[in-house]
């Protein structure tokens, strides 16, 4: 006789969109709260069938200083680290009663310690007794992590990205790998409106994972209100575009300040051609830390059967 499955078990599940403050404007993220005896192939058939970009796994910590630990998975395969998965899963952590042992949430993940900060809406950040407003409305924001990747891109592979954009080589002002887990190339363009304009082909793409810059001439300069200083798109699996993407804004920013081109504080806008109204924050401090942050809203709380 052929033993028979054992039964599904009810688990807490959130949906979040990350990167705007109202529901349907960002990147959806799906959380499983409660997922400390999921396998690994449990997580991946979850994955694939959320069918979003990523759809993160809560589990208790397993290093000192963790508050809590979490598995990334995409519909084809787990992530060291990607940006919009952090965010959402602390807001989620903080919605389900989580309280940080210090002033910063730590979230470990297989890329390292992540650190999340709140900050209020005009980005002063909050310490521990603030930790309500990180659960009801208080932007959180995670310290970009360390390149595992920097540096030119190879000539040749700059000529075949700006092919497969559509644009003349000459029309690239700037390129770099800003790889710190998803393996991000950039390259930036004249000005934002090239941006927009962009139809990839997605053939010629292939499986590289490219984010593409453009500067608003009237941009918010160092001030980080609605007024994006750039525009910004991410493309991927084929010619697949990511809504609004926080791993690829961090390594953008860690790319301009490098360059000597970033303000202490700004704002960049992505999603627009599909329909989003994505803002990422972006906030260098005194000591060279960059805080990559931006609203969060959850938009499902219900459970799931696993």
């Amino acid at each position: 006789m052929v033993p028979s499955s054992p039964s599904p078990r009810r688990r807490s599940f959130l949906q979040l969109d990350v990167f705007a403050d109202m529901p349907q404007r960002g990147n959806p993220l799906a959380v499983v709260l409660d997922a400390e005896d999921l396998t690994g192939e449990d997580m991946a058939r979850i994955a694939r069938w959320t069918n979003l970009s990523e759809t993160t796994f809560l589990l208790a910590p397993t290093v000192p200083g963790a508050d809590y630990r979490v598995r990334i998975w995409t519909p084809t395969g787990e992530l060291p680290f990607a940006g919009h998965p952090t965010l959402g899963t602390a807001r989620a952590w903080l919605l389900a009663g989580g309280v940080p042992a210090g002033e910063r949430i730590v979230q470990e993940c297989a890329a390292g310690l992540i650190t999340v900060r709140r900050t209020t809406a005009d980005g002063a950040a909050l310490g521990a007794d603030g930790a309500s407003l990180g659960a009801d409305g208080a932007s959180l924001a995670f310290a970009a992590p360390p390149l595992r990747r920097e540096g030119p891109i190879e000539e040749g592979e700059v000529a075949a990205i700006a092919a497969a954009l559509g644009v003349d080589r000459s029309a690239v002002r700037g390129h770099a790998w800003a790889d710190n887990g998803p393996g991000w190339q950039v390259v930036e363009l004249e000005d934002a409106e090239r941006v927009l304009s962009l139809r990839p082909d997605p053939v010629r793409l292939g499986d590289r994972k490219v984010g593409v810059l453009g500067r608003w001439a009237s941009g918010a300069g160092s001030s980080a209100g609605d007024d994006p200083l750039y525009e910004v798109r991410a493309f991927h699996t084929g010619g697949e575009e990511d809504p609004v993407t926080g791993s690829l804004n961090a390594g953008i920013g860690q790319w301009l300040v490098g360059r000597g081109e970033a303000p202490q504080r700004w704002t960049a806008a992505q999603g627009t051609v599909l329909g989003r109204e994505g803002r990422i924050t972006l906030e260098q401090d005194e000591d060279g830390t960059l805080w990559v942050g931006g609203a969060t809203v959850p938009t499902v709380e219900r459970t799931i059967l696993v």
